[in-house]
C-alpha cells in the first residue's frame, strides 16, 4: 500500500514524515527527490534553462533553486512549464523506488498531490492541516522568507483546480494543538 502524506507548505508534512519514518515505514521525499533528479539530470536542467529562465542553472551546472522559485512563484506560466519538465520524471522514480520496498506499506511526501499526478499512484492520502496563519510563521521562520514570499507560494500551491479528490483521505490536524502521534497511529490502525 502506498500512502499520501499531501498539504500545502508549511502544514507539517514533514514531521508527520518523520514520525512515520521513525515508526519504520519507508517515506519518498517528493521535494528532496525533485531537486536531486533536476540537479542531476542534464535534459531537465536545459529545458529549465530553456524554458523558465538561463539564470535558474547556475554555472557550475546546479540549480539556483532560490532563483527558481523566485521566478515560478511570481509567474504561474512559468510554474506550469517547470511542472510540466519535472513531474513525469518524479512519478518515474517514485514509481521505480516504491517497486524497490517489497510488500509493506510506504508512504510518499507531496506538496502538490493533484498538481503532480501522484493521486493517481496511491491507495490513500493523508492530507495535513494546519490553519494559514500558523503555516505562514513557520515558513517565515524556516526559511526567512518574507510574509508575501510564503503567500504567493501558498496561492500558487492552492490556485489548482481539484478535478476529482482521491476516494481515501483521512485529515491529520497539525494545529499546535491536537497531538500528531495519536492521529497517525489512528490512521495505521495501531
Amino acid at each position: 500500500m502506498l500512502t499520501a502524506i499531501s498539504g500545502g507548505i508549511g502544514c507539517g508534512k514533514t514531521i508527520v514524515s518523520r514520525i512515520v519514518m521513525a515508526m519504520g515505514y519507508p517515506v519518498y521525499d517528493c521535494d528532496s527527490r525533485a531537486t536531486e533528479i533536476m540537479n542531476t539530470d542534464p535534459e531537465i536542467k536545459r529545458s529549465i534553462a530553456a524554458d523558465i529562465h538561463p539564470d535558474c542553472v547556475r554555472a557550475d551546472g546546479m540549480i539556483d533553486r532560490k532563483r527558481l522559485s523566485e521566478i515560478v512563484f511570481s509567474d504561474y506560466e512559468a510554474l506550469q512549464r517547470l511542472n510540466a519538465i519535472v513531474h513525469g520524471a518524479v512519478r518515474k522514480d517514485l514509481a521505480s523506488w516504491y517497486g524497490e520496498q517489497g510488500d509493506v506499506c510506504a508512504f510518499v511526501e507531496t506538496a502538490i498531490l493533484y498538481q503532480s499526478g501522484i493521486d493517481r499512484m496511491v491507495d490513500e492520502v493523508w492530507e495535513i492541516d494546519a490553519p494559514l496563519d500558523l503555516r505562514v510563521e513557520r515558513v517565515m521562520a524556516r526559511n526567512g522568507f518574507s510574509r508575501e514570499h510564503v503567500l504567493a507560494r501558498i496561492s500558487s500551491q492552492e490556485s489548482f483546480e481539484v478535478q476529482e479528490r482521491h476516494s481515501n483521505v483521512r485529515i491529520i490536524s497539525n494545529d499546535s494543538i491536537s497531538p500528531l502521534l495519536p492521529q497517525i497511529e489512528r490512521a495505521l490502525n495501531v
